[in-house]
C-alpha cells in the first residue's frame, strides 16, 4: 500500500470514529449503540488496520510450580537431580525403569535430544510446542542485579524486597522495577509510549483487561479499561431479551416511551450537562467515556460475529474462566477495526497456583485449564488469520520449591520459590525451543538460593529481559527500552549473548 493511501485510510477511519463520538456527545451515549454498529460496517469498508499487533499478558496468580510444567527427561543432565529432589511430586519419564505403568507420565516434547517433557495435563501445550507455535523461557524472575548463589548468601547484591511474598512479587513482575515503589506497570508504560506515537487512533484504551484492574497496565495516559468475559457491563435495569438497553431503546436507538426509556433519557441528559464544578464535570465525562467504550465493545463483538469463525465451537473444550477470558480477547482482536487501535495490550489471569498442599491433583485441573485455553486461543487466531499478529506471554509470582513439603503424594505440596519457566505463544514466536538457561536442579549448589537447600532457583533471566523482548516486538524502539525498563542495562543484551532470548524477531 502506498504511503498516501495509508494516510487516506487512516484519516477516513479517524473521521468515522470522531463522527461517531460527536454523535455520542450530542444525543446521549447509550442510545447510539445501533449507530456504532453502522459505523462498524463503514470501518470494515475502509479496510483492515495496518500493521496491527496485540500483546496478551497472562498472569498465573499464586506461583505456578513450573518444576512440574517443564520437566527434564531421561536424556537431560538434570534428570537424576529432578527425581531425587522432587520426591513424591515427581512426574517421571515413562521410559524410566522406576516408572510404574498407569501412573501419570510427562509428555515428551519434540526437541533435538528429547531433553524436555511437560505435565500430562498439558497436552495442548505439548501440541503447540511441537507445532512450533509455543516456546518456554527458562528460569525467569524478579532481579535487581544479576545474582549468584555466593552473592545471595553473602548479601553482597541488592535483592527484590519481600522476595517470597505473593503480593510483592506479583507487583514487581508487573512493574519490572523491583527496587522502586510501584508507580506504573511495564505494560502501562508501553501503552503510554505507543499512544504518543499514533498507535492509538481508536477511542478505547490500548490497555484492556479481562481480569480487573491490575498493576501491569497502570500508566499515566492510557487508562486501563476492564471488562468481563461477557463484554462491557451495561447500566442495570435497562436490558431484556433484545440485549443491553433493549427495555429502554427502540431498534433505531430512540428512547421508548416506557418507564425505562424515560429514566434512561433523564440519566443521559444529566451526564450530558456541562457542570461548573470541575469534579462534577469530570465525573460526567468518566461516565460518558465508559458508555462510549461500551458501544465500541459491542461494535467489536458484532464485527467478530461477522468474521465467519465459530468461537464457541473452538472453545468447546475450554469452557473455563480462563477460556472465557481468552475467547473474549479473540473476539476483540477479530473486532479490531471497531476498536481502531493499531496496538493493543490485553491482560488475563488464572488463579489457584498457591499449591502448598494437594499439588498433584490441583495441577491436573490448573494446567489442564491453562493448556486447553491456550490451545483454543491459538486455534481461534489461526482461524481468524491473525496468528502472526498476536503474542502471548505468561507471568507468575514465582515458581515453587523443587522439594515437597511432605512425604504423602496425596497431600504434599511445594512452597514459595523464585525463578520459574514461562510460556510464550503465537505466530511471532520461534517455537519448539527452550530459551534462557535451565537450572541444574542441584540442591544446595549452583542456583539454589539460601541455606535451606529446597530448590529455590535464583533467576538467570530478569523480568526486564523477558518482557523487553515482547515490548520490542510490539513497537518499542531499542532507544526507548531504557525508558520502559530502567534496570535493563544491568543485565545481558536481551536480544543475544548469554541471555539467549530471541524467542521472537524484533
Amino acid at each position: 500500500m502506498k504511503k498516501n493511501d495509508k494516510e487516506l485510510l487512516t484519516s477516513r477511519r479517524r473521521f468515522l470514529r470522531q463522527s461517531a463520538c460527536s454523535a455520542l456527545g450530542i444525543t446521549g451515549v447509550v442510545n447510539t449503540l445501533a449507530h456504532l454498529r453502522l459505523v462498524n460496517s463503514a470501518l470494515a469498508q475502509a479496510g483492515p488496520l495496518p500493521d496491527y499487533k496485540a500483546l496478551v499478558v497472562l498472569f498465573l496468580f499464586g506461583g505456578n510450580d513450573s518444576n512440574n510444567l517443564l520437566i527434564p527427561q531421561k536424556n537431560h543432565p538434570g534428570y537424576a537431580d529432578y527425581k531425587s529432589g522432587r520426591g513424591v511430586l515427581k512426574i517421571l519419564d515413562s521410559t524410566d525403569s522406576a516408572y510404574v505403568s498407569g501412573n501419570p507420565a510427562s509428555i515428551p516434547l519434540t526437541t533435538p535430544s528429547g531433553d524436555y517433557g511437560v505435565h500430562p495435563a498439558a497436552l495442548g501445550i505439548a501440541s503447540l510446542f511441537n507445532a512450533g507455535e509455543l516456546a518456554f523461557v527458562a528460569n525467569v524472575g524478579t532481579l535487581v542485579y544479576p545474582t549468584t548463589r555466593a552473592q545471595f548468601n553473602a548479601g553482597s547484591v541488592p535483592l527484590p524486597p519481600q522476595l517470597f511474598s505473593h503480593s510483592d512479587q506479583q507487583v514487581q513482575w508487573q512493574s519490572s522495577v523491583p527496587d522502586q515503589p510501584l508507580t506504573s506497570g511495564w505494560g502501562g508504560r508501553v501503552a503510554d509510549l505507543l499512544a504518543s506515537q499514533s498507535y492509538a487512533e481508536g477511542q478505547v484504551s490500548l490497555s484492556v483487561s479481562l481480569a480487573g484492574i491490575n498493576s501491569l497496565q497502570l500508566g499515566e495516559q492510557e487508562i486501563q479499561y476492564a471488562l468481563t468475559s461477557d463484554g462491557a457491563i451495561p447500566l442495570s435495569g435497562y436490558s431484556n431479551a433484545n440485549g443491553p438497553y433493549g427495555a429502554a431503546l427502540n431498534a433505531d436507538g430512540s428512547y421508548k416511551t416506557n418507564l425505562q426509556g424515560k429514566r434512561l433519557k433523564a440519566f443521559n441528559d444529566i451526564t450530558n450537562y456541562t457542570y461548573q464544578h470541575l469534579l462534577e464535570d469530570d465525573h460526567a465525562h468518566v461516565v460518558k467515556r465508559a458508555q462510549a467504550n461500551e458501544g465500541l465493545i459491542g461494535a467489536a463483538f458484532t464485527e467478530a460475529a461477522a468474521s465467519g469463525v465459530d468461537f464457541d465451537t473452538i472453545f468447546t473444550s475450554a469452557q473455563t474462566n480462563l477460556g472465557d477470558q481468552l475467547k473474549t480477547i479473540a473476539k476483540l482482536i477479530a473486532g479490531r477495526n471497531s476498536l481502531g487501535n493499531r496496538r493493543q495490550i490485553f491482560f488475563a489471569s488464572i488463579g489457584g497456583f498457591d499449591t502448598h498442599q494437594d499439588q498433584l491433583d490441583a495441577q491436573v485441573n490448573l494446567l489442564g485449564e491453562l493448556s486447553g485455553g491456550l490451545k483454543a486461543f491459538s486455534d481461534t487466531l489461526i482461524a481468524l488469520g491473525v496468528n502472526d499478529n498476536v503474542l502471548t506471554v505468561t507471568h507468575s509470582d514465582f515458581t515453587r520449591t523443587l522439594t515437597p513439603n511432605g512425604q504423602d503424594a496425596a497431600t504434599a505440596g511445594s512452597d514459595h520459590g523464585w525463578g520459574g519457566h514461562q510460556i510464550v505463544l503465537g505466530g511471532p514466536v520461534h517455537g519448539g525451543q527452550v530459551y534462557g538457561t535451565f537450572p541444574s536442579l542441584k540442591l544446595g549448589q549452583d542456583l539454589d538460593a539460601g541455606s535451606s537447600n529446597r530448590g529455590r532457583w535464583i533467576p538467570t533471566t530478569a523480568v526486564d529481559q523477558y518482557a523487553s523482548v515482547a515490548a520490542r516486538w510490539l513497537g518499542v524502539s531499542q532507544g526507548n527500552l531504557s525508558t520502559i525498563f530502567p534496570n535493563l542495562g544491568r543485565f545481558s543484551d536481551p536480544f543475544g549473548g548469554s541471555a539467549n532470548l530471541g524467542y521472537v524477531t524484533v
